[in-house]
């Protein structure tokens, strides 16, 4: 997720940083220095993802198998009550029974199923929700063992883009926000570019410790002059 905004032109040099440690916060707290390493909360368990319902893909999976299953149930009992199997059935029997295994459309069909399988295993087993980045757990305060809080990274890159515009010298910046990287890109229309980025790099990474992630991000920063009109 990114977020950006700006104000003017002039200049055309450039200055970067690339993902290293930020700025630790004025109380002394470590910022993005720890980098993409996951931060234990005070009860010794690490905060996870959210995992996603995925009601959309659980429903449409649920409705495809209760229908192929129900038609088939439907053409077996058709036939034990001496009715004739459906066409469908008798054609798909002779098909498998004659191709051979190396038959074009014998691996297409399983290529197919292999591929929606492993699609559904991984809907099972990921969580998805990247959108949502896990904050630190509460500690201190009773009741809130099983507290669980999450940012999404649009607002996270949208706090991070207005404290980015507040570094004197930056005309337009744009932040975009990983679960393990923020970047940010600035142009500055006066003073000097390496100043610019290390007030720049310090304000963001006091930014990212204040949004209290359980996942600290590396911080890369990068400053240059607008383009020429």
């Amino acid at each position: 997720m990114s977020a950006n905004t700006s104000r003017q032109p002039t200049g055309d040099s450039d200055l970067s940083s690339g993902p290293g440690p930020a700025a630790p916060s004025a109380d002394g707290t470590p910022g993005a220095a720890e980098g993409a390493t996951k931060v234990i909360d005070g009860s010794g368990r690490s905060a996870h993802r959210f995992w996603s319902s995925r009601r959309i893909p659980a429903a449409l999976a649920a409705l495809l198998s209760a229908a192929a299953v129900g038609f088939l149930l439907y053409d077996v009992v058709a036939v034990r009550a001496g009715r004739n199997a459906m066409r469908w059935r008798r054609r798909l029997a002779e098909e498998l029974a004659e191709r051979p295994l190396d038959d074009v459309w014998m691996i297409v069909g399983a290529a197919v199923a292999m591929a929606l399988g492993l699609w559904l295993f991984l809907l099972a087993v990921t969580p998805g929700l990247r959108r949502l980045l896990p904050m630190r757990r509460p500690t201190g305060i009773p009741g809130t063992e099983d507290v669980r809080a999450g940012l999404d990274r649009r607002a996270a890159a949208l706090v991070l883009r207005d404290r980015a515009m507040q570094v004197p010298g930056v005309q337009s910046a744009q932040v975009d926000v990983g679960r393990r990287k923020v970047k940010a890109r600035a142009r500055a229309h006066f003073r000097d570019l390496e100043e610019v980025r290390s007030d720049l790099d310090a304000e963001l990474g006091e930014a990212v410790t204040s949004l209290g992630l359980a996942r600290q991000p590396a911080l890369a920063v990068r400053v240059r002059r607008p383009k020429k009109g």
